[in-house]
């Protein structure tokens, strides 16, 4: 996919973000980059440290100041967008920076502090993200989710996300040969960052996704995706991202549910694989996570879990502390 913004240095760089990237990736990039230099209206060559800061406190102000996000109680766009926003156009001026078109890149790492000159650190972000914990779907919505779906595939598709713990662009870039029923493992092969796993998935996802290619999936498809669009004139072609977006759309809606995602459908699957006993390390190869700090976001999420071991260990220092108050009966 090639995204381009009518400048020359700008187009640049996302054909070679579009090398190293995913479609998605580059999409972002290209709608960050152009919302930038819209409000900015300045060549890259003329943009300074103080039209970032600018863009920030605009970008803050966006949106409608009475409706308040639940999850952080702020109101305009959320610091995680924003921050993309400035990930976006600090990894562009990096690139412009190496070909030598601009000095320097005017996105700072941070605000410097007292503290941070003095140590020689970056200080503190421009933008502060809240560390806010996702939603984990409980076990009546995911049963009233799979019930809602109206064909196998979309049923698979859930599944996959749910007993396996797939991301939504690793659903659709599953191909014919990286399904192995036999060991009921799937080899993701377009994983996030490029990297290449091979996971167990539970025999009821096997079944459903056999089901599926039996009864549902188009013989007359030459495609090797697996999940691929049913009726009309792309029938027999790999379902798209916004494809599957509306399937799952659909299907929330029917179940009368109020808005999940796809990816807390991942998050509900290595939450209660962790309350079930994984061990964390199982638990990252699993989610591809490549840092163990990111699966650790599992063991807050895990509350029964939690719930075990506090009560265990609370047992031993009761059992501790009524025999110490014995031993001072009597005395």
């Amino acid at each position: 996919m090639l995204i381009r913004l009518g400048h020359g240095a700008v187009d640049d760089y996302l054909e070679f973000l579009a090398v190293r990237c995913r479609p998605n990736t580059v999409v972002a990039a290209g709608s960050d980059l152009k919302i930038f230099f819209t409000m900015v209206g300045k060549d890259p060559v003329g943009v300074t440290t103080a039209d970032v800061l600018g863009f920030v406190t605009a970008q803050r102000s966006v949106g409608d100041p009475d409706v308040i996000r639940l999850v952080d109680g702020e109101s305009g766009l959320s610091a995680r967008t924003i921050k993309r926003r400035l990930s976006s156009l600090s990894s562009m001026f990096a690139f412009l920076v190496a070909r030598g078109d601009v000095d320097s890149n005017p996105v700072p790492a941070g605000l410097p502090t007292r503290r941070s000159r003095r140590r020689g650190r970056r200080g503190v972000p421009l933008v502060r993200t809240p560390r806010t914990l996702p939603r984990v779907v409980a076990p009546d919505e995911v049963d009233a989710l799979l019930a809602a779906c109206r064909r196998l595939r979309d049923r698979a598709m859930f599944e996959a996300m749910v007993f396996g713990g797939l991301r939504r662009c690793e659903v659709l870039g599953l191909r014919l040969g990286d399904l192995d029923a036999a060991r009921r493992q799937v080899f993701i092969v377009e994983g996030k960052g490029g990297h290449q796993r091979r996971i167990p998935i539970s025999k009821r996802w096997f079944a459903t996704v056999g089901d599926y290619l039996r009864v549902e999936r188009p013989v007359e498809a030459t495609t090797d995706r697996v999940f691929v669009v049913l009726k009309g004139q792309r029938r027999g072609q790999p379902l798209s991202d916004e494809g599957l977006k509306q399937v799952f759309v659909s299907a929330r809606e029917r179940a009368g549910l109020r808005r999940i995602t796809c990816h807390e459908l991942r998050h509900t699957c290595f939450t209660r694989l962790r309350e079930a006993g994984m061990e964390l390390e199982a638990l990252q190869a699993q989610a591809g996570h490549r840092s163990i700090e990111t699966t650790r976001l599992y063991i807050h999420l895990a509350n029964e879990w939690l719930a075990v071991e506090y009560h265990q260990a609370m047992s031993v220092i009761d059992a501790d502390l009524f025999l110490t108050v014995g031993e001072g009966v009597g005395e």
